[in-house]
């Protein structure tokens, strides 16, 4: 990915605040579905939280971005509004922004699960490819802050009538504390082994 510059969006980014709003926004009516819109104001806060991914290309263009929220007193945290700028699409920026992204939640916040909504399913591959599993929304954050976020999508009275159990988008889940534990018991399966091909070397 030598070709963009991805990193920590900090102050001297603030300046794309507008133009990452906008291209927030017109991915959304792009597609009809899902990504809630966010003002310049907001995008502002994010960077100045240090919560915030950006991508450049060599020049300087914006080429992408996405953010950090945490909810339920930080138990909770999505990585929000992942967008790539049409030009600089079909290059695998998106799945370098969520990486990097996936490993500054992780840094801020390492014991809190990570989840997110989409109904975009390259994002649902990258999800995948980094432990997320798909979930009923009844495993999310029940923060209603969260939920609020989502009157500006197109598809918020869906989510409404539904009484918030399920919509258009799908809910994937990143749980550290499940990874742990399937670690372990992975390491212990192969203690074990060892234990008994040691065992066997010494029987005979």
């Amino acid at each position: 990915m030598d070709k963009f510059i991805i990193s920590v969006a900090d102050d001297s980014h603030i300046n794309l605040a507008e133009g990452i709003s906008q291209l927030i926004e017109d991915s959304a009516k792009k597609r009809g579905t899902g990504i809630a819109k966010r003002t310049p104001e907001y995008i502002v806060s994010k960077i100045k939280e240090g919560k915030a991914v950006i991508a450049l290309s060599k020049k300087g263009d914006l080429a992408g971005f996405c953010y950090i929220e945490s909810w339920g007193h930080n138990k909770y945290v999505a990585n929000s509004g992942l967008v790539v700028n049409p030009i600089f699409r079909n290059q695998g920026l998106a799945n370098s922004i969520k990486e990097k992204a996936f490993k500054l939640s992780k840094k801020l916040f390492p014991t809190a699960k990570l989840f997110g909504l989409t109904t975009s399913l390259p994002v649902m591959k990258i999800n995948s490819d980094l432990g997320y599993r798909p979930v009923t929304f009844s495993e999310l954050t029940d923060d209603n802050e969260f939920w609020k976020g989502c009157n500006s999508c197109v598809n918020y009275e869906i989510l409404q009538s539904k009484n918030r159990t399920n919509c258009l988008c799908t809910g994937m889940l990143y749980d550290p504390e499940q990874k742990k534990r399937k670690w372990e018991q992975k390491t212990a399966k192969v203690k074990n082994k060892i234990k008994s091909w040691k065992n066997l070397v010494i029987v005979k």
